[in-house]
């Protein structure tokens, strides 16, 4: 297997100034309409980066599950990404769309979501979802798949006729986004690349990168 000989040639979609809306977040919308209407596969999955009090990173793919002043997605508090939320909340986020041969990196800061947002959520999920977020001690190690299976088939029982609350351990975050920046792929690996910083009064600056 020659991986090293992998490669893909790009098109000659462009990304410029003055085609994109000034805010990044709206601009985010609009390119992921886009990955939903040419129906890309699993758009809203992101790579989500965080680092330890050690200062070791982690990644590790989850979804996007709502997009308003920052980025939402939804996780056991208490895994190994929620243990190093809690002690350096700075992190990053990336996409990447091949049908579009398109990529946005996000970098801020990510805060828990109120309850009231994370009890809605939770309650929007099917019921074997919200067994799942109270069947599993994400991250932990465990004895052996039957131990899955057997805590599910007792949660089953215990909520057969229950509404199932949300474990207070089980919630979502928010990424504050700081950095966002988009990459459109091009030919001879000339890529377009916008970055939006947000500088000390709150408003977004744009550079072009060199790909």
């Amino acid at each position: 297997m020659n991986i090293a000989a992998l490669r893909n040639e790009y098109s000659l979609k462009t990304l410029d100034v003055d085609h994109v809306n000034h805010n990044p977040v709206d601009q985010f919308k609009e390119w992921f309409e886009e990955a939903l209407k040419v129906k890309a596969v699993e758009a809203n999955a992101m790579n989500l980066a965080t680092v330890n009090d050690n200062n070791k990173p982690s990644a590790r793919v989850v979804l996007l599950k709502g997009v308003d002043h920052g980025f939402v997605f939804f996780t056991n508090y208490e895994s190994r990404k929620g243990a190093e939320i809690s002690k350096n909340p700075h992190a990053a986020l990336t996409f990447f769309w091949p049908e579009l041969e398109r990529q946005v990196r996000i970098e801020g800061r990510l805060e828990k979501i109120s309850t009231e947002e994370s009890d809605e959520y939770f309650s929007s999920r099917p019921v074997g979802s919200q067994i799942g977020a109270i069947t599993s001690p994400q991250s932990k190690v465990i004895p052996n798949k039957e131990f899955l299976q057997n805590r599910l088939s007792e949660l089953k029982e215990t909520y057969r006729d229950k509404k199932i609350e949300r474990p207070a351990h089980w919630g979502g975050y928010r990424l504050i986004p700081n950095l966002i920046e988009f990459w459109q792929g091009r030919p001879s690996r000339l890529h377009d690349r916008l970055e939006f910083q947000l500088d000390e009064t709150g408003s977004w600056q744009i550079n072009r990168l060199a790909p």
